[in-house]
């Protein structure tokens, strides 16, 4: 015969699995309901810095606050609040309250369009972004020269991003924005403290053509020099490139390189000037690293130095240059320069601006050979004198609002005016590097360099010392020419950069505290009903057990009763 508690124990053991499998089931599927929707993408923080210890730039990197969008923004407390925008969204009042006067914000995440990603190369229209380009400009302007206690990041659009901006203002537009107890969508960024970089480096990249060599040693023939600055600065380090500025100028220069290195390679052809070719380092700092390359000459090399022609941004020949002097131009360069430029069709300006003595401000990279004394010039597509950090290859300043063919025009009238002063040509339709001959310029390379520098980070106190792409500039710059160095500097300690440029954001779909306190009641409920369920069943099992046990004995007293009889009747016979 079974025994009943056994019986009544398998049917509680019975209870008690279901029971967990079903509260295995319930929390599975709300967690992945609550937990595993997010979406994560690339956010590039803005710069860092400290001038002279004045802070300036984004001050902090974390970020766990709610996300509402630009309906949120007007009449709310968003101390609390990740604000996410489109660039076009940014309106004048946002960046007055909330930028330039510090109102109270728990973060920004600004949504660039993917024209401003340096991986997206299809063809686009450039008078649809012109506006945004400029907007853009404007906005790293303000960004970069006042500090900002709140972290500020830059993303670009994609699906998902839109997806969830979609859904926050569909939540925003009931006029209730997300906070600790209306839920939604919560952005995190988990970062250490942004650290101090510790001796940031520039790199200095140079190299030699010497020239034709008589009864006098080159190293006493004249030098002309030749230098771009190859380095950016921008809102976000991560994504400043600087196709334009100075990406451009570098091309030109290496080109440049190219072409001079195959007359130099022929003893017939060789010129009676050395060329002196440098990628300089620091130039969003007054030019640091050129005043460093020059200190490090020494007398004879700078006194032999005839001219140095600096290129900065020539992606708008067809739009006209400007050659700008620091001093009347009494060289023999800039004549062959004006004339190069009426048989090409192209326009140049001069503008002559003095060196302040007293103003420590390096507007232009050839005004640190002014100051050294020697002549020397600036060719570039903007007309007037930057701002300090303005134009130095932001976030703004992409391959995709670059003229390629200006940038090859341009290379074609430095190169075809410099050969026309180095070998002593005069009088028009002159063309040493003509179309389609064994010199002609060729566009193939430098629309190749083009798209390795819009597609390189390169602020310089982020650059190591064997960064791969400072190897790449050295070895094609090897190629060309010889006696290639590099030159390390300490960078000047007046500025300092702080590392954490680049973090995952992670975007969570996170429910209400009402929709919690209401999960939490109905398992509440349903755990009180299964509790009394199963205590109902318990009760019921030992009530039957206890019946089947009084059952069991009377029916055992009855057997002995009837046995006793039996027994005694058998005695009784037998007497």
């Amino acid at each position: 015969m079974a025994n009943p508690s056994n019986a009544a124990g398998g049917r509680r053991h019975v209870f008690e699995s279901f029971y967990y499998i079903v509260a295995f089931v319930f929390i599975r599927i709300a967690c992945i309901e609550l937990c595993d929707a997010s979406t994560v993408v690339d956010g590039y923080r803005l710069i860092q810095y400290d001038i002279s210890g004045a802070p300036f730039g984004s001050r902090a990197a974390s970020l766990n606050h709610h996300v509402g969008s630009s309906l949120s923004v007007h009449g709310s407390d968003l101390s609390r609040t990740v604000v996410m925008l489109y660039l076009r969204e940014l309106d004048e009042t946002f960046i007055r309250e909330y930028i330039e006067q510090g109102k109270p914000l728990g973060g920004l995440l600004i949504v660039l369009p993917q024209a401003f990603s340096y991986d997206i190369y299809q063809t686009l229209v450039f008078c649809v972004f012109t506006k945004e380009k400029k907007q853009l400009a404007d906005l790293e302007q303000k960004l970069i020269h006042r500090p900002i206690q709140y972290p500020v990041y830059f993303a670009f659009e994609c699906k998902d991003l839109a997806f969830v901006l979609a859904d926050i203002r569909k939540n925003d537009a009931f006029g209730q924005p997300a906070t600790a107890t209306i839920g939604r969508h919560k952005l995190m960024v988990t970062s250490p403290a942004p650290k101090k970089l510790a001796s940031p480096t520039i790199i200095n990249i140079q190299g030699w053509l010497p020239g034709m060599k008589t009864d006098q040693d080159s190293s006493q023939l004249p030098t002309i020099a030749i230098l771009a600055s190859y380095d950016t600065f921008g809102a976000a380090p991560a994504i400043s490139v600087g196709s334009d500025s100075n990406g451009s100028g570098v091309v030109a220069l290496l080109e440049i390189a190219r072409l001079f290195s195959i007359l130099y390679s022929n003893p017939n052809t060789r010129g009676s000037y050395n060329i002196l070719f440098g990628l300089t380092s620091g130039g969003p700092y007054n030019y640091y690293g050129t005043e460093k390359w020059l200190r490090s000459f020494n007398q004879s090399l700078r006194e032999s130095i005839d001219y140095a022609i600096c290129l900065n941004s020539l992606s708008s020949a067809k739009n006209g240059l400007w050659l700008h002097v620091s001093k009347p131009p009494g060289n023999a360069y800039v004549k062959k320069i004006f004339e190069a430029t009426e048989e090409f069709g192209l326009k140049v300006g001069l503008k002559y601006k003095r060196i302040n003595v007293s103003d420590s401000r390096v507007a232009w990279e050839h005004e640190q050979f002014s100051w050294s004394g020697v002549t020397a010039a600036t060719l570039s597509r903007l007309s007037d004198a930057p701002n300090f950090l303005e134009n130095t290859g932001g976030i703004s300043d992409k391959r995709k609002f670059i003229n390629e063919e200006a940038v090859v025009q341009s290379i074609k009238l430095v190169s075809e005016s410099l050969a026309r002063h180095i070998y002593g040509k005069d009088g028009k339709n002159i063309s040493i590097f003509a179309d389609k001959s064994s010199l002609a310029i060729s566009p193939t390379y430098v629309l190749s360099w083009l798209s390795l520098l819009s597609e390189t980070p390169r602020v310089a106190p982020f650059l190591s010392k064997d960064n791969t792409f400072i190897m790449a500039l050295k070895k094609e710059l090897a190629d060309h020419v010889v006696e290639v160095q590099l030159q390390h500097n300490v960078m000047d300690d007046m500025f300092t950069f702080y590392d954490s440029t680049v973090n995952i954001l992670r975007i969570y779909q996170v429910a209400y505290v009402t929709f919690d306190l209401l999960l939490l009641l109905v398992i509440g409920l349903y755990l009180t009903a299964l509790f009394s369920f199963l205590l109902i069943a318990t009760r019921s099992d030992d009530e039957q057990g206890r019946g089947l046990k009084q059952v069991t004995l009377k029916k055992a007293r009855r057997l002995r009763s009837r046995q006793w009889h039996e027994s005694r009747s058998a005695i009784q016979l037998n007497l």
